[in-house]
């Protein structure tokens, strides 16, 4: 019996069933009475929905969350957004380290597929130097945004407060605010919005990135090379930021931006273009965008951060492996190079599994939000189409409807954010049988495509 249970529990399942119990604690510890505020009832549902959300850092809600929960309840939601956005393999080697407990094979086997890595050996290192990096991060963020808000807040204690929630929100990509009101009262302070973004940015970016930053300046960049999965995930990162904003701009520039200064129209651009990637915060009421941006700001959501980072979505590198074969395809080539690199095949294999996961879900999953919320007159087309790329991106981005929406379908959209977090090859591995050899082979034959 003992042994049947282990041969079904693989680490991808076992990844899921460890998600899907720190969901259901974190719901059970945000509805109990000391999570709430004097007078407020919190529905087990609601407090549910507020869970899947942090653990998913995705940051669409039911809840405001500075007039419903506690200090203690914030505490809960916080420590929520820690354990999905750097990951339960990450804090649970933090805690076998902690109690100097000697982490074994088929632990290092979860920790390399919860990181989505390919390398079994140094894992464990790879863990600590992620979790203390994050820490680090989390904290200057929180310094620096703190120490700011001694100008914005009535105390000390309040400023802190404030800015270690944004910080760690921001670095997290998990989109919640203790404001009430996101970022939108530092619409025009460009000074939080740039460390923000410099937040969004690190967690966004993947953490193997982050690592090899950290090595490059420990080691002067004395024969350091980076990685070709860093090369591809920064070039694809940063240009799909640039050509977001850009594509903001336009669409924008004579309807919401008009009017308005060139660096107003800038920030609010970059910003967008930024935080509609996986973190989910903003600087203004998103449904104020027309349709056309609507739908680019939703591309954005569905492409999502880098794997191995805080984010959702698609990924950068599922999208540069994709326009690179097809670039390849174009030019007559059988293979896929970039960078003085062949891209494994494989590794296409996937991006295309990815891909055609994804864009059948999310169709599937707009087609039936649509049947649910039928004659509800709160809830449009482009409103689902965008409520549900940002569950599934993790985005956190709305247009407002989240709380007009039925329970089916908001259920169905917890189903979507928690795919979003553990991701599509994880959930796609868990339930792929093991691979037999086959003694056969029939007579092949060419198929018509396209």
């Amino acid at each position: 019996m003992k042994k049947g249970l282990e041969q079904f529990m693989t680490p991808f399942r076992m990844i899921i069933v460890a998600y899907v119990i720190s969901m259901f604690l974190f719901s059970f510890l945000l509805w109990m009475p000391f999570s709430h505020q004097a007078g407020v009832n919190l529905s087990y549902f609601e407090a549910f929905f507020t869970s899947v959300s942090a653990v998913s850092v995705t940051g669409l809600t039911l809840i405001n969350v500075s007039d419903t929960l506690s200090y203690t309840g914030v505490f809960f939601l916080a420590l929520a957004m820690q354990v999905g956005g750097i990951g339960i393999m990450s804090l649970g080697t933090f805690v076998w380290m902690l109690f100097k407990r000697k982490i074994n094979l088929s632990q290092r086997l979860l920790i390399m597929v919860d990181q989505n890595q390919y390398q079994f050996s140094g894992m464990v290192k790879l863990m600590r130097g992620i979790l203390l990096l994050a820490l680090a991060i989390e904290a200057v963020g929180a310094l620096i945004l703190g120490t700011y808000y001694l100008q914005h807040f009535d105390t000390i204690g309040e400023a802190y407060y404030q800015g270690s929630f944004a910080a760690l929100s921001a670095f997290t990509n998990a989109g919640f605010d203790v404001t009430g009101q996101s970022l939108i009262p530092f619409a025009n302070d460009y000074y939080v919005q740039f460390i923000i973004l410099l937040l969004i940015f690190a967690g966004a970016i993947g953490f193997p990135v982050l690592m090899e930053v950290r090595e490059y300046f420990m080691t002067k960049g004395n024969r350091f090379k980076f990685s070709l999965f860093t090369k591809v995930t920064v070039t694809t990162y940063f240009l799909i930021f640039i050509l977001g904003a850009v594509g903001i701009w336009v669409l924008e520039k004579d309807m919401f931006y008009d009017g308005m200064a060139w660096h107003q129209q800038f920030f609010y651009s970059i910003f967008n273009s930024a935080t509609a990637r996986s973190a989910g915060l903003s600087t203004m009421e998103v449904s104020s965008f027309t349709l056309p941006t609507l739908l680019f700001i939703s591309s954005l959501m569905i492409i999502g951060a880098s794997p191995s980072s805080v984010g959702g979505g698609i990924r950068t590198t599922t999208l540069a492996v994709m326009f690179l074969s097809i670039r390849s395809f174009a030019l007559g080539k059988s293979e896929v190079k970039v960078f003085g690199r062949e891209i494994h095949p494989e590794d296409k294999q996937k991006a295309f599994m990815v891909l055609s996961f994804f864009l059948f879900g999310l169709f599937s999953a707009v087609t039936l939000i649509s049947a649910f919320e039928q004659g509800n007159a709160d809830v449009e087309l482009i409103d689902i189409i965008f409520e549900t790329s940002s569950a599934f991106g993790t985005s956190g981005l709305s247009t407002g409807i989240t709380q007009s929406l039925s329970s089916a379908s908001l259920v169905l959209l917890m189903v979507l954010m928690f795919i979003g977090r553990v991701g599509i090859l994880v959930l796609l591995f868990s339930v792929k049988r093991k691979e037999t050899k086959s003694h056969y082979r029939y007579p092949t034959e060419r198929m018509i495509i396209g």
